[in-house]
């Protein structure tokens, strides 16, 4: 039974009126401990509801009692009569509170940026779950048997530096306090795993952590179920969450609990800080739901404490009924004031994010009694928490001894947990992934990707996951395992269904639970942009992920744009400490995998084909840990004619590229380039080895946006790709389209081996003195300004100009004026030779990207000196708009001479553009 003196602190300090929500009436009196009020400092920080209400406040107050009638029931006294703990002094309890309270208001104050608000609030919380509820040990904070606390408002992360420093923390200690918020600190503006051993997971981003604790509570679930024995429970802890308004008002935190209550997670205890405050204000100006029926509808059991200010019996008696529910999570709706014990900024928004001020400060110490200096811990406080350094041995050697009993009776178990507590892979894994020749069939690269999960899942005993309503098209499905559900939590297919979002984040608890465990999750690459914040924490929380993404490209056909992926690649090549690869074919996706399970500290994203791909030669598991190596190559001493550099399904298209060019005699390098950030770790000289500094003849295609490709190719090289929207179509008909094609490598290559072999191509300041030539035509001048010397070659040096010349006079177009050069152009024929001409561009896949610049320079002039040409016929013989739309005809008139004066400028030539206008002018 509690003592009187740990019962007295049941009830608040304020009137019951006070503490009731928002203007809810007063519980009766059957519902709530009756305790005489202890005689404690005032307190004014909780201002009191008037007797009268304006007009537009009337509605509000009906609603908030509707809400407290329906409420679920309170604790009652008869469930609180009992602690979870020893019983401790009321005054001490109340120091230990308000020590939590000032650390948190010292250190915001200190760095004058912060978030006192929730701290002030959640102090008495946070006191019971750390000094009298967890099992922690703090001088071990990886000791795996611990319960876990998350801190899904990450933003009042103060209140959990405050109590790592009181547990004993080393990585809190009262200089980290002191720095708060300070470039290297240890205790950063919001949790950071990786910065402060004792925190378990990365979050701020809100709902983040929420679903992290669904993570971490599905882990226990599951691995208890493969691993505890009837006569050895040698798996079992809680996860404690405390979360806010923020986290109930975004998304991810309703897909995570909706996953949660299916799969009743009985140790998940989630406490809502029901503050009623948000940075705009008050949250019924758009957050009025009820939560309590939102979370029994999802499953959970939820209790409300309806004075979370100081009902600290209240609270210990809701964790107590909490733990006795095995069957569901429970949420315990703690109603707390904002900053509480701040006279003039309690329960308001100024509180929320802001340092409270000099002033205020000084007036919060004299409210609730506390004299201290800023940082001060009292004595008697620290000798109270000092006791959890021993405890918290204590602990973990009762659970090694209860281990060592386990690994007796039941070895092959304890070896295979000890590997997932460890992170220790099986001695050999790798051998069991797959390995594939030429001679095997070709199959998309989702397929192969199942082949190598079901490979590993016999031999890594932490691998578990699914995907997003997708499995049997993202193929993820362990064949040889069950779903987990709520009464089969040992198997290891996890269905989350359409919570993109919500799995991503559930996935990062997963891996952040145990070092062994490997969550992989799976979506359309397209879809990642809804479980994007989940990533990208998975990234900054060195969480091992492995996203399984499939349909990775225009190549999954008629589903359109709104499915094919564009930018995707770019987006992930360009987010820090993640790895995006996109294998090409089994030994590539096989690679993927061996390089996704290694990387243990990063998160890996799979970007798989939905179209089939055939097995290359050359290819392999150990190139792709390279990130780019060379799968072909007829050159010699490290010096070939070109570099083909292809990625996923369009390593294919480089690779036959190659071959047509090598029939022709060039010396053609092929180089997958399946994960830019493994290249980029690699040596200076493999990096050489691979891409030579000297050759700058590279092309690259991927079926993506060209961003970022440049890096690669280099400025005089040529990046293939697509940088709009997909569109829907059978996949080679697309393919064709957009002109990722053999073809267009073979021109590309072809372009930039000349641009290598003819650098006088471009011009240089030794061409730019000038010699004027002047053709008088109707009373109009075109100017041509060109270098000594000129080009060596006169005539046009595209390998497409033999089969695009309509007739010889064009064979020499450079120095002679282009007015000529167009007049000469036409055919014998009724249809100009330029229309010919861009029939042969489309068959080899380059008219599509005629407008939008994708072809060499060389051939855009030949396209538009025939356009001239057509142009000027059309406005002779039949008038503006007699075959074309004026407006269409100002648009190639202006892109024809953009398009001319390019080309001569390419050729080493200057030309006035306002000189070739004449063209256009009509007069015949």
């Amino acid at each position: 039974m509690a003592s009187a003196s740990s019962l007295a602190l049941s009830q608040a300090v304020l009137p019951r009126s006070a503490a009731a929500p928002h203007g809810a009436s007063p519980s009766p009196a059957s519902d709530r401990l009756s305790i005489p009020f202890p005689s404690l400092p005032a307190f004014s920080g909780l201002k009191s509801s008037p007797a009268g209400r304006a007009p537009g406040q009337a509605h509000r107050c009906r609603r908030r009692l509707a809400l407290a009638a329906a409420a679920p029931r309170p604790v009652r006294a008869a469930a609180a009569v009992e602690t979870l703990g020893a019983a401790t002094e009321a005054a001490l309890i109340e120091k230990s509170v308000n020590a939590i309270r000032f650390l948190a208001i010292d250190a915001v104050e200190k760095a004058n940026s912060g978030h006192p608000g929730l701290p002030m609030g959640c102090a008495p919380m946070g006191h019971i779950l750390y000094d009298e509820v967890m099992r922690y040990n703090p001088k071990n904070p990886y000791w795996f048997n611990r319960d876990r606390f998350v801190l899904s408002a990450g933003h009042g992360c103060m209140l959990q530096y405050a109590l790592l420093h009181l547990a004993g923390y080393d990585s809190v200690k009262e200089e980290d306090l002191k720095s708060f918020r300070q470039w290297e600190s240890k205790t950063p503006g919001h949790p950071e795993n990786f910065e402060t051993p004792g925190v378990e997971v990365t979050t701020g981003p809100l709902g983040q952590g929420i679903a992290n604790a669904v993570g971490l509570a599905l882990a226990e679930k599951h691995l208890a179920a493969r691993f505890n024995k009837p006569d050895n429970e040698i798996i079992d802890h809680y996860t404690y969450v405390v979360l806010g308004d923020g986290c109930q008002m975004e998304g991810i935190g309703n897909e995570a609990c909706s996953l949660a209550g299916h799969w009743g997670l009985g140790k998940l205890i989630a406490f809502y800080d029901d503050n009623h405050i948000s940075i705009d204000g008050n949250t019924e100006i758009a957050f009025t739901e009820s939560v309590d029926k939102r979370f029994e509808g999802l499953g959970w059991h939820v209790i409300w404490v309806k004075n979370g200010n100081t009902g600290y019996d209240e609270i210990r008696a809701a964790i107590k009924e909490a733990k006795a529910v095995k069957d569901k999570p429970t949420l315990i709706k703690v109603t707390t004031t904002i900053g509480y014990g701040s006279p003039n900024k309690a329960n308001s928004y100024s509180v929320h994010g802001s340092a409270l001020g000099a002033k205020e400060v000084d007036a919060t110490r004299k409210n609730l009694g506390w004299p201290h200096e800023p940082f001060h811990v009292p004595e008697e406080v620290k000798k109270h928490w000092s006791r959890h350094v021993p405890a918290g041995a204590a602990f973990e050697a009762e659970w090694n001894a209860k281990f060592a009993a386990y690994e007796k009776k039941y070895k092959d178990e304890a070896a295979e947990l000890k590997s997932i507590i460890k992170g220790e892979l099986p001695a050999g894994w790798e051998k069991a992934l797959p390995t594939y020749t030429p001679e095997i069939p070709a199959d998309a690269t989702r397929n192969l990707s199942q082949q190598c999960l079901n490979a590993l899942a016999k031999v890594v005993p932490g691998l578990l996951g699914g995907s997003a309503d997708l499995a049997s098209s993202n193929m993820t499905l362990l064949k040889m395992f069950g779903n987990f559900q709520k009464d089969t939590p040992e198997e290891r297919n996890v269905r989350f269904g359409v919570r993109e979002h919500g799995m991503g984040a559930i996935c990062n608890g997963i891996a952040l639970h145990s070092p062994g465990l490997i969550p992989y999750c799976a979506t359309f690459f397209v879809f990642t942009d809804y479980m994007r914040a989940a990533m990208r924490i998975s990234a900054l929380a060195e969480a091992r992920v492995i996203y399984v993404m499939t349909h990775d490209s225009i190549g999954l056909g008629e589903d359109g744009p709104t499915h094919q992926p564009i930018e995707h690649l770019a987006s992930f090549r360009a987010m820090p400490n993640i790895l995006m690869l996109r294998p090409a074919d089994g030994n590539e996706t096989a690679g993927a995998y061996k390089v996704a399970v290694l990387n243990r500290k990063r998160p890996s994203v799979l970007a798989l084909s939905r179209q089939k791909l055939p097995n290359l030669p050359g290819t392999s598991i150990e190139g792709v840990a390279k990130g780019g190596y060379v799968i072909s190559d007829n050159s010699s001493g490290n010096k070939p004619d070109v570099i083909l550099i292809g990625t996923g399904s369009e390593l294919e298209i480089a690779e036959k590229a190659a071959d047509e060019l090598r029939k022709e005699g060039k010396a053609v390098r092929v180089v997958s380039f399946v994960c830019w950030e493994l290249f980029d770790e690699q040596s200076p000289e493999y990096k050489e080895s691979v891409l030579p500094s000297a050759v700058s003849a590279r092309v690259s295609i991927e079926a993506g946006t060209t961003f970022g490709w440049e890096k690669i190719v280099g400025s005089k090289g040529k990046a293939i790709g697509i940088d709009r929207f997909g569109a829907s179509a059978p996949a080679g008909k697309i393919y064709k389209e957009f002109g990722l094609t053999v073809e267009a490598v073979i021109a590309a290559a072809k372009q930039v081996v000349l641009r290598r072999r003819n650098p006088r191509s471009t011009p240089t300041s030794r061409h730019r003195h000038r010699h004027r030539h002047r053709h008088r035509r109707h009373g109009a001048t075109l100017e041509i300004l060109h270098g000594s010397p000129p080009p060596a070659s006169h005539h046009l040096q595209s390998p497409l100009a033999p089969l695009l010349l309509g007739g010889p006079s064009l064979r020499h177009l450079s120095s002679g004026n282009l007015a000529r050069a167009a007049s000469a152009a036409k055919d014998d024929d009724k249809e100009p030779w330029w229309k010919e001409s861009v029939d042969k561009l489309r068959n080899i896949g380059i008219s599509a990207h005629i407008d939008s610049g994708k072809t060499t320079l060389t051939e855009r002039i030949l396209y538009y000196t025939g356009r001239i040409h057509e142009i000027h016929e059309v406005r002779g013989k039949d008038g503006v708009g007699a075959k074309m739309d004026p407006m269409y005809l100002e648009r190639e008139k202006g892109i024809a001479i953009q398009s001319a004066a390019t080309y001569c400028t390419w050729k080493g030539y200057q030309v006035r553009k306002q000189a070739l206008s004449f063209l256009f002018s009509g007069r015949r």
